[in-house]
């Protein structure tokens, strides 16, 4: 069996598929102070009962990256995958700088090129929420990148002296008759409004059309404020995109130890 894992700033995702399968999923925070020891011991717990032949690691914290390459390994036997410009990532970035492209977003872009009509623009709602653009000819071209719910909610309760902490919830109204349903309007039918107007503006400069898929824990909330449909939700593309590269990478894994 496959293990998939998204390490991303606040939890790690992990993604267990049978061929094509997915047949578990599990979500852990994203600890920098456990040792290696510690997440041996909690992979060996969570994965008592499978066979992991083979494993793919997409990370954006630097400080859990080899880490948790060395406790898969470890517990295993195998060489896992780690994610990085340097291994075959099945599409061709066209960034100017393409070595700065995140994990996730290089999963996202590969999942959006085997699963959808192109060109695409990925909308993932986690501690960011960044839109990553595929154009007709498979090339992932570049996006945008903005604080997430979560982080627009902390940063107003901490760098204020009088807004409260805000727990993440429906916004009854646009006008909000108190902080908190004020706060919620801004942050949760925001972002709705942010949305929109990026698709737009970004489909401009495509020239045409795009399929718009959204993932993240958020994205259903999201969809209730907007004026524009997602054409597709996806809560597991990014898993679905580790897969697929780690397929496109498994005969000759190009990985850090």
């Amino acid at each position: 069996m496959l293990l998939t894992a998204d390490i991303g700033n606040t939890s790690i995702t992990l993604g267990l598929f049978d061929e094509e399968a997915l047949v578990e999923e599990y979500r852990l925070a994203s600890d920098k102070d456990l040792s290696l020891e510690e997440y041996e011991v909690l992979l060996k717990t969570l994965f008592k009962d499978f066979k992991i032949d083979g494993c793919i690691i997409g990370s954006v914290v630097e400080e859990l990256t080899n880490k948790f390459k060395r406790a898969v390994d470890n517990i295993f036997k195998i060489n896992s995958i780690l994610l990085s410009t340097k291994i075959n990532t099945g599409i061709k970035i066209s960034l100017k700088k393409p070595e700065e492209a995140g994990a996730d977003r290089i999963a996202n872009m590969a999942g959006a090129y085997v699963l959808y009509k192109r060109p695409a623009i990925v909308i993932d709602f986690g501690t960011a929420t960044s839109f990553d653009i595929i154009n007709s000819y498979g090339e992932f071209i570049g996006g945008v990148i903005a604080p997430g719910i979560n982080l627009q909610l902390k940063a107003l309760n901490k760098f204020t002296s009088k807004l409260p902490k805000v727990d993440i919830a429906p916004s009854s109204a646009a006008i909000g008759d108190n902080t908190t349903d004020a706060i919620l309007s801004g942050v949760i039918r925001g972002i709705a409004c942010m949305v929109d107007g990026l698709v737009e503006q970004c489909e401009k400069e495509l020239g045409t059309k795009a399929t718009i898929i959204a993932t993240g824990g958020y994205s259903g909330l999201i969809a209730t404020y907007m004026k524009r449909p997602f054409d597709f939700i996806n809560p597991t593309l990014t898993l679905e995109g580790l897969r697929h590269l780690y397929l496109i990478n498994a005969k000759t894994p190009t990985s850090v130890a």
